[in-house]
């Protein structure tokens, strides 16, 4: 059965290879370019199949098949864009040669010129994409950017005026390839020098082992009033196979350990103050609770013990999709969640000002950034690491730094 699956792609590809590699033969007959074209093509898609067929399933992910599964997107994505301009020019010529074959038009002279100004026009328009998915890859991925909000609440405690939080998210640690890339980011962090940092899900793609690398590095972190942290999908270990149940429940436990030993305070459906004075914030951390298939451990009751409904609160929950489905119904105002799991999709537009898209919209209503509904307020933290595609395109790993000031 998986041979056949593998037979169908491989013709699959190869076909629509086939159909691409025509704009390259309509601007030039020199081998070269059908050599070039060919060698690159093959190469990228055998290493793919290769690195398929290799990857660990106990594992998951893994550098060598994240780096393939690029460099197979961003083929796939340069032949598709080619492909629509060659099948537009086929349509309109069988239109023209039926038209003067049946109701005796003219037929459309200079179609060889007409043929060769659209491949050209198509692997012109292609080579962007195609490049900046490679530069996404390489340059892209490490882009971070420091992101300032400030937020004004009216039930904010006097104490509290000018509360900075650091927020981060969506790790990955299994993916990261880049001690020092790392150890810059984690110095950027410090150098915002804000009250709270506070990490909302996903430090790993699927095992503990993941932080051995970077455990030293992610403990430098350091703010006045403490570290938090919350789990998310990726942190339960569902996406991998595992020998047994005990094994599986270790990895969890060693993960819960290693955060500690990090020196982040893990918030499992509970809650922390921070106190000023007679003023305290609360500090509600819920396990990930996701709509649809996504796993939903988070218990937002139990995360409210001890708290009243006149504190203010800061509500730390992976997935964004939590807020509408739970958090705005609920009883309390959560004045500040703090969410992330889109990573906006690694790959997007942003103008600031005038343009945000990306393909995460389609899925999550609150994809990036600061939404208000209610009375209440999101921030949707584009994560710092990547899965699947090891790279960034337009969406870049964000630290975000939010100031709380009292309207």
């Amino acid at each position: 059965m998986q041979i056949t699956r593998w037979l169908v792609f491989i013709i699959f590809i190869g076909s629509f290879q086939w159909y691409a590699f025509q704009a390259f033969r309509t601007i030039s007959n020199l081998k070269i370019y059908s050599f070039v074209y060919w060698f690159l093509s093959s190469l990228i898609i055998i290493n793919f199949v290769y690195q398929t067929l290799s990857l660990d399933r106990a594992v998951g992910f893994n550098y060598n098949f994240s780096i393939s599964l690029g460099y197979f997107l961003a083929l796939l994505l340069f032949d598709l864009i080619v492909i629509i301009f060659l099948f537009a020019e086929d349509i309109f010529r069988i239109i023209n040669y039926l038209s003067s074959t049946i109701f005796g038009g003219e037929q459309t002279t200079k179609i060889a010129e007409r043929r060769k100004f659209i491949s050209t026009l198509a692997i012109g328009i292609a080579t962007i994409p195609f490049a900046s998915l490679i530069i996404g890859m390489y340059k892209g991925k490490y882009n971070f950017k420091v992101l300032n909000y400030t937020l004004e609440f009216e039930d904010l405690p006097e104490s509290f005026d000018g509360f900075k939080i650091t927020q981060i998210s969506d790790l990955h640690c299994g993916s990261l390839d880049n001690e020092k890339e790392i150890s810059y980011c984690m110095k950027l962090i410090n150098r915002q020098k804000s009250d709270i940092i506070v990490f909302t899900g996903d430090m790993v793609n699927n095992r503990a082992n993941e932080l051995d690398r970077w455990k030293d590095i992610i403990s430098t972190l350091k703010a006045k009033d403490g570290k938090f942290s919350i789990l998310g999908n990726h942190d339960y270990g569902d996406y991998v196979r595992w020998n047994s149940s005990d094994e599986k429940t270790k990895n969890f436990n060693d993960l819960l350990k290693t955060q500690k030993e990090m020196g982040f305070n893990l918030l499992l459906n509970e809650n922390y103050f921070i106190e000023r004075g007679d003023d305290r914030i609360a500090l509600i951390g819920v396990e990930n609770w996701g709509s649809g298939s996504f796993k939903k451990a988070g218990n937002l009751k139990k995360a409210v013990t001890n708290i009243n409904s006149n504190d203010f609160k800061i509500l730390l929950s992976h997935d964004p999709s939590h807020w509408e489905s739970q958090v705005l119904p609920h009883p309390y105002n959560f004045n500040l969640t703090l969410s992330g799991h889109t990573h906006g999709f690694q790959f997007g537009i942003e103008i600031p000002g005038l343009l945000k898209w990306s393909p995460a919209k389609w899925r999550y209503k609150q994809w990036a950034g600061i939404y208000k509904e209610k009375g209440q307020v999101i921030n949707v933290n584009r994560g710092l690491g990547f899965l699947g595609y090891p790279g960034r395109v337009g969406i870049f790993p964000e630290i975000s730094v939010i100031t709380l000031k009292k309207a």
